[in-house]
């Protein structure tokens, strides 16, 4: 239970709801100078600033150009040839075990681009721009951890995609979700470069950056214009014992997800706790269909890693 006399943690606006992180106030200095510079992140996006530096602004021009109902392949392959780098990651995706099963290779973009289909372009797009943050001098210090939460962005990703299959929900949308779940986790990392130790050295930093992290990624994302129930997604990931559902959602998929995610990084065999969490009855997953989920996982990660990792 809250202490009904502790202060309250910030809220900040995400669009037109107002969006709280899960965590309040306290009077160590160390805890009240972290939560100052989650508030200042959190006021910056309230105002429709996004201030990740580094990433490549090549990647949502992508993400607009594609979202344009009268964008063309043409169009898409213009925006692409523009950073050849990023050309060649996504000829390269496109070529992978992954998205090849024919060994069909392709060498023009647009046939690549028309492979990979528009998730995933979206989604290689955000693998150069994780490599290309990785290689910045600036954000070397970080390199470390922000593959460690690429790697299980690919692994959410790929149970996202797996698990939607079983429902209606569409399986290219749930990978993305699953690709930009820890978006706010990246932005926080990047921002504490070169803040005072206490916010950028100490394990109370991450612990407390944990319970802002889903909020701050949905309003990044919201800024970015991507659609209301992958943002939404994003921001309710851990909510457990959110409403069973009559026909489950996108969010149902991701918080699932992360938690199967979780559970495959454990040595077989692997038990999964669903005890309250309701997603689990909303999309119909039994012990075995987990268990199904995480076999299936294990088999395509590889080509997965190989396809998007960095």
């Amino acid at each position: 239970m809250l202490n009904a006399h502790a202060p309250a943690a910030p809220t900040y606006k995400s669009g037109k709801k107002s969006v709280a992180p899960n965590g309040t106030a306290s009077p160590d200095e160390a805890r009240a100078a972290l939560l100052q510079f989650l508030g200042q992140m959190a006021a910056e996006l309230s105002s429709g600033t996004v201030d990740l530096p580094c990433f490549p602004d090549v990647v949502l021009r992508i993400r607009k150009a594609l979202d344009d109902p009268k964008n063309t392949p043409g169009k898409t392959v213009t925006v692409v040839g523009a950073e050849p780098r990023l050309a060649a990651r996504l000829l390269q995706t496109a070529n992978s075990a992954a998205f090849n099963p024919a060994n069909k290779p392709v060498t023009d973009l647009r046939t690549a681009i028309t492979r990979l289909g528009q998730q995933a372009v979206q989604s290689a797009a955000m693998a150069f721009a994780v490599q290309h943050m990785k290689d910045q001098d600036s954000l070397r210090s970080i390199a470390e951890p922000m593959s460690a939460l690429w790697k299980e962005s690919i692994s959410v990703a790929l149970i996202c995609q797996i698990t939607a299959a079983r429902s209606k929900i569409s399986p290219d949308e749930a990978f993305l979700a699953g690709l930009l779940h820890g978006i706010g986790r990246l932005y926080i990392m990047v921002r504490a470069i070169g803040k005072a130790k206490e916010i950028s050295d100490q394990q109370s930093f991450m612990d407390l950056a944990a319970g802002w992290q889903a909020s701050i990624g949905k309003a990044v994302l919201e800024n970015w214009g991507f659609a209301p129930q992958l943002c939404e997604a994003v921001a309710e990931q851990r909510d457990y014992e959110r409403k069973r559902k009559y026909t489950p959602e996108l969010t149902d998929v991701l918080i699932v997800s992360v938690v199967l995610s979780e559970a495959l990084r454990l040595p077989a065999p692997r038990t999964v706790d669903t005890e309250g969490i309701e997603s689990f009855a909303s999309l119909g997953l039994t012990e075995v269909a987990c268990a199904d989920i995480l076999t299936q996982a294990e088999l395509q990660l590889g080509s997965l890693h190989d396809a998007l990792g960095c």
